[in-house]
């Protein structure tokens, strides 16, 4: 063999022992780090690139199992994303999707979102009635319990102008005359979880002091939450008015029982079935018939007698009671058996009445 053959047999084997060399080093680099080396960038070579040489392929399969085995270690958080069932009415198909991830809950401190704040407004509670606040007239949750309820039940327990009151020893005065402009009109009907409410048509007011107080609703309690000298009457009709201010003016009609009345029965005909549904009434409803045919009345300063208790509210108290009959008491006391607040402490206030 010549020295030149010999020279060029040996190079070819040094080369072929240089490469087995490096596919057992690549193989235990790979053993070592795991399928996480596969995913990190290679380092850019300086000068030319030069291509590694293919690995063989038992070792890509040794490196494929490894990375299955890595992957299926890593399991899922439990629950998932919830799945939403999205019906299609006209083509009567339901398909199942899944939701996306839910966002991170708002702490204490983050700004509640528009949609939430809106509901939270539209449950505030008008003149006194509404189906949001826990409260009730009994035992549980009842007036002994109101201020401390919610904080915007706190004059409930606290003021010191609360309604209603018993009404006695009154200066009798000249007093204006309450001019009524009561226009009949159509009227909604509530259950609203605490009385039968009339939601009027708009129109209707009374003028007295210089103001006009718009009628808003009309409810009934039972027994008449107001007394007048120590005697309480079978219910009472509350006419609700605001003026432009947002100040409020009670008009307390007294029911007896006697004579069936007309208006009375107007709300009674269009009772809702079910508590908190609207109904509107069929019928127009004149509620000059409501009113006594004597005017003169008792005022003084008090409150809503429902939670929030608002104070700064005009009372005007009718001295002469309507009559509704047995039947028409009946109806209400199968609702309502006793839905009025007991009497508040006078607190010093002035009481008028008109002579």
């Amino acid at each position: 063999m010549s020295p030149l053959r010999f020279g060029l047999e040996a190079r070819h084997l040094a080369w072929a022992v240089t490469m087995a060399l490096a596919l057992c080093g690549s193989a235990r680099a790979a053993e070592a780090h795991g399928a996480a080396a596969e995913h990190k960038p290679a380092p850019r070579a300086a000068g030319k690139a030069v291509a590694a040489p293919a690995p063989a392929e038992a070792d890509l399969d040794q490196l494929r199992q490894r990375l299955n085995d890595r992957m299926s270690a890593i399991k899922p958080a439990p629950g998932g994303a919830p799945e939403v069932r999205v019906i299609n009415k006209d083509q009567g198909v339901t398909t199942r999707v899944r939701a996306a991830a839910a966002a991170p809950a708002q702490g204490h401190g983050a700004t509640p979102r528009p949609a939430a704040a809106a509901a939270a407004l539209a449950a505030g509670v008008h003149g006194g009635h509404g189906g949001a606040a826990h409260w009730s007239y009994g035992s549980e949750g009842g007036p002994a319990d109101w201020g401390q309820l919610k904080p915007e039940f706190l004059l409930c327990g606290t003021g010191r102008r609360q309604s209603p009151i018993d009404i006695r020893g009154g200066i009798a005065v000249e007093l204006e005359p309450i001019r009524f402009d009561y226009k009949p009109g159509g009227f909604n009907v509530i259950d609203n979880g605490h009385t039968v409410q009339a939601n009027v048509a708009s129109g209707s007011s009374i003028q007295l002091g210089g103001r006009r107080y718009d009628l808003v609703q009309f409810h009934f309690h039972r027994p008449s939450e107001e007394r007048i000298n120590g005697r309480q009457y079978d219910m009472v009709a509350h006419l609700v008015h605001k003026d432009l201010d947002g100040r409020l003016a009670v008009v307390a009609v007294l029911l007896e029982q006697g004579r069936a009345h007309p208006a009375v029965q107007q709300v009674w005909n269009a009772l809702p079935l079910e508590k908190n549904e609207e109904v509107s009434a069929p019928s127009v409803l004149d509620l000059n018939q409501l009113l006594p045919e004597d005017r003169r009345y008792f005022t003084y300063m008090g409150s809503l007698t429902t939670p929030p208790c608002s104070e700064g509210v005009l009372w005007l108290v009718m001295k002469q009671p309507v009559q509704l009959s047995q039947e028409q008491l009946g109806v209400f006391v199968r609702l309502y058996p006793m839905n009025a607040r007991p009497i508040q402490p006078v607190a010093g206030r002035l009481i008028k009445e008109s002579n």
